[in-house]
């Protein structure tokens, strides 16, 4: 289970959802800096919380970012992701114009995929021994 101080509630519900998201650069291309994460860090921090979505853990290398979120059940990640990576790609490259040399047709500095996987929580076999467990009504 999570623990308590990552349970969020909504207006009908108890949750703790959280997803390790990554991202990589076009081609995978060699873009970023310290400075070019730090950045990054503060607008996809800024996006999340438009989303209501708690941006828990951020870091990446030259050519991929990874983060740590927790969302709430009305927010569907593939809208949270296409936020992320376009409002990052088009500030970065306003505020950082030696990028656009990296950035490919159409303005585009991230690949087109990204990695989404659920995190936290019991591992599944343990949640599917407690369903197993659990006894019907008679």
């Amino acid at each position: 289970m999570a623990e308590y101080s990552d349970i969020r509630t909504g207006r009908h519900c108890v949750f703790a959802l959280h997803a390790h998201l990554v991202f990589v650069t076009k081609f995978r291309h060699r873009v970023f800096t310290d400075a070019h994460l730090r950045r990054l860090e503060e607008i996809m921090r800024d996006v999340c919380a438009d989303f209501e979505v708690e941006l828990r853990e951020f870091n990446g290398e030259d050519d991929h970012v990874h983060l740590l979120v927790n969302f709430p059940p009305k927010v569907a990640l593939s809208r949270l992701v296409n936020s992320l990576k376009g409002v990052a790609s088009r500030r970065m490259r306003q505020e950082f114009p030696e990028l656009a040399r990296h950035y490919y047709r159409a303005s585009k500095l991230w690949s087109g995929s990204y990695f989404a996987g659920s995190v936290g929580g019991a591992p599944l076999s343990i949640v599917r021994q407690y369903i197993e467990q659990q006894t019907r009504p008679v």
